[in-house]
């Protein structure tokens, strides 16, 4: 294995992790938007369900925000423990 397949592998996984951060921003931002948004549309509704409504968005809102973090981790461990390279040597090798 070259040098250059090396940085290539690490080239192409720079960029497949700059998309997956961009997806979960992009996602968890239309999440948190839809949830606010239909939780005023209930409050405006039901005023007198303002408590239940913002206690459930808060929860959902807590779930929303924790999934951007978890892909951090998982692009962090593509970025920096790189599986492709160890998954290259061994094709090229075996």
């Amino acid at each position: 294995m070259t040098p250059e397949m090396i940085a290539n592998i690490y080239a192409y996984t720079a960029v497949g992790v700059g998309v997956i951060l961009a997806a979960a921003g992009l996602g968890s931002a239309i999440g948190w938007g839809l949830i606010c948004a239909k939780t005023l549309e209930g409050i405006s509704r039901q005023p007198e369900m303002k408590p239940a409504l913002m206690t459930n968005m808060f929860i959902f809102a807590g779930l929303m925000e924790s999934f951007p973090f978890i892909i951090l981790a998982f692009a962090m461990w593509f970025l920096f423990a790189n599986p492709f390279v160890g998954a290259m040597q061994s094709a090229i090798g075996g």
